[in-house]
């Protein structure tokens, strides 16, 4: 029974790894909520989306404003396309950066995704359809994106990073899921 709680868990971090931040009017907040429910389901089907892509987004008065870091040109365009064709969106502002070609980036890329999702301790984070660690590596510097369950997964992704030859930074971005209560 734990360990399907702990499965659940997972599956419901693996879903919040494109969070949203809708700002809703005081007079109308549920359209906002539905409109952005309905963007990140749009943004995590798109066929190209993986580990190494990391998308936000900001819903405000029916604007949707696209934030984050793409391997591919073609899924910066479209994240937009499908974002606009979300009812209740009156436009959108396309913020996504693309990531520079570079096979020192690729293979950074790969040896970090595998020192992370290779580590025992983390290797549960793989079973998901949706990665929820995502690594961006842009000109040989690694930042962590999106969800863990604990402190303690936080800290051994980092070190897990760090340890990849060719690394020259790594930032963790990782959210907790569940923070860790202070000793009292």
């Amino acid at each position: 029974m734990k360990t399907r709680n702990l499965f659940q868990t997972i599956l419901t971090a693996a879903a919040l790894t494109i969070p949203f931040h809708a700002m809703a009017s005081v007079e109308n907040p549920k359209p906002e909520a539905e409109i952005a429910k309905k963007v990140r389901h749009e943004l995590v089907t798109l066929p190209f989306f993986g580990v190494f892509d990391n998308m936000t987004f900001d819903v405000k008065d029916g604007t949707v404003t696209l934030y984050g870091a793409v391997t591919r040109p073609t899924l910066k365009t479209s994240a937009e396309r499908v974002a606009q064709r979300v009812a209740g969106v009156t436009s959108v502002i396309n913020k996504i950066e693309v990531l520079p070609l570079s096979s020192f980036d690729d293979s950074i890329r790969l040896r970090t995704l595998r020192a992370v999702y290779g580590q025992p301790a983390l290797n549960r984070y793989a079973l998901g359809a949706i990665a929820p660690i995502r690594i961006i590596v842009r000109n040989g510097e690694v930042t962590l994106e999106g969800v863990v369950l604990n402190d303690s997964d936080k800290t051994i992704a980092f070190l897990q990073a760090n340890g990849v030859s060719g690394v020259f930074k790594v930032n963790n971005n990782l959210r907790v899921e569940i923070p860790s209560k202070p000793k009292a």
